[in-house]
């Protein structure tokens, strides 16, 4: 099966689910993808696949950013660390540290009156990272554990957060 596919210039721009380039429902210059047999691949063009997983880093590749050698002690030395033991590699840690950036600059006490949310990772509510430790509002450690936490059973990996937080505003 083909998909033709009208980039979105206009607001007119449609999509059509038909391998008839001569539909009247698609304006403005084609596109066509091809739909595959492969479980994982959902439709593919050239180098680009449309597939059901997760988003990820592919290995030495980078999706945000290098956010080179953090300050020892600092709270993005502790998620280096953490990132690190759990076998993600550097690629990882870039996107983290792109994640963070956006979310609370690193702040500890960082908090969105109109969200709610608190700390590093931006938990809604901030009370969620307890789960972590009692010292969840103070500790940069608690907030970095809660959030890999967080971010691994939702996306699997930073890369994956940072993906979602790119095409969605949020994590």
């Amino acid at each position: 099966m083909t998909l033709l596919f009208a980039p979105a210039i206009d607001p007119t721009a449609a999509f059509a689910l038909s391998g008839d380039p001569e539909d009247k429902a698609v304006t403005g210059p084609l596109q066509s993808f091809t739909a595959t047999e492969d479980a994982d691949t959902k439709a593919s063009r050239g180098d680009y696949k449309v597939t059901d997983a997760p988003v990820a880093a592919a290995p030495g590749s980078h999706t945000a950013p290098a956010a080179g050698t953090p300050n020892p002690g600092s709270a993005m030395a502790i998620a280096h660390d953490m990132v690190m033991a759990k076998g993600w590699g550097e690629a990882q840690y870039d996107c983290l540290v792109a994640l963070w950036n956006k979310e609370s600059h690193w702040n500890i006490y960082a908090f969105n009156a109109g969200s709610g949310a608190y700390g590093i990772p931006q938990a809604v509510p901030g009370n969620k990272m307890a789960s972590a430790g009692a010292d969840w509002k103070t500790s940069a450690k608690t907030q970095i554990t809660w959030g890999l936490g967080y971010i691994q059973g939702r996306y699997a990996n930073p890369c994956g957060a940072w993906g979602h937080s790119q095409s969605k505003g949020w994590y």
